[in-house]
């Protein structure tokens, strides 16, 4: 009887090409921030109609484009200075993760918003993706079973708990739903992509129990 020999690993720990991909993602991500805001304030705040309206058909083209929609430079500063930090643990890990992770955060959470928030309001910002970002380190590492990422989990928690835990008491003007669903997205984000899900065998594979 044979044993199968392991596969050959090849390359560095540090994949340097990956990193540089999802930094760059998050750069684009951001930027595009920027610039919406910069061309909302020049017309005067028009684009914020585009945010997601609660329950109305024409609210669902906003769970697209309201996390690049905010109420001024200092609501975009507020989420950039958290979304920075939180994707880039992220985007260490490629483009590809930070894409997936980005996209069912958004997704789901600007859905959940539009079923929930009150009628008569309109949601932006990227605070629900913030929100995704800041679960889906949290967890991940419980799906994964993996120490390191445990510990960024356990550091996402000390530095970023409490502010995460304020936000979501409900305040005027501040999209606690908004911050639930991006909450809970980022758990669902992170138990999906998670290492241990099962995968497909693919032609030249042996399954071994």
């Amino acid at each position: 009887m044979s044993i199968p020999t392991p596969a050959r690993r090849t390359g560095s720990l540090v994949d340097g090409p990956k990193i540089f991909g999802g930094v760059k993602l998050l750069g684009v991500l951001v930027g595009l921030m920027w610039v919406s805001e910069i061309v909302d304030t020049a017309l005067d705040g028009r684009l914020d109609q585009y945010g997601i309206v609660a329950r109305t058909p024409d609210g669902l083209f906003g769970i697209l484009t309201s996390p690049f929609l905010h109420f001024g430079f200092g609501h975009l500063i507020s989420n950039t200075v958290a979304l920075v930090p939180l994707g880039g643990l992220i985007a260490v890990s490629g483009a590809k993760r930070l894409f997936y992770v980005t996209a069912i955060v958004a997704v789901l959470s600007g859905f959940g918003t539009w079923l929930i928030s009150p009628p008569n309001t309109i949601t932006i910002g990227a605070s629900g993706v913030v929100f995704g970002y800041a679960s889906y380190l949290i967890a991940r590492g419980i799906f994964n079973r993996r120490l390191g990422q445990v510990a960024v989990g356990v550091i996402v928690i000390v530095v970023w708990g409490s502010a995460l835990l304020s936000s979501l008491l409900p305040q005027d003007g501040i999209s606690w739903q908004g911050h639930l669903c991006g909450g809970l997205a980022g758990i669902f984000a992170a138990w999906v992509l998670s290492d241990d899900r099962p995968k497909a065998v693919t032609a030249g594979q042996r399954p071994v129990i």
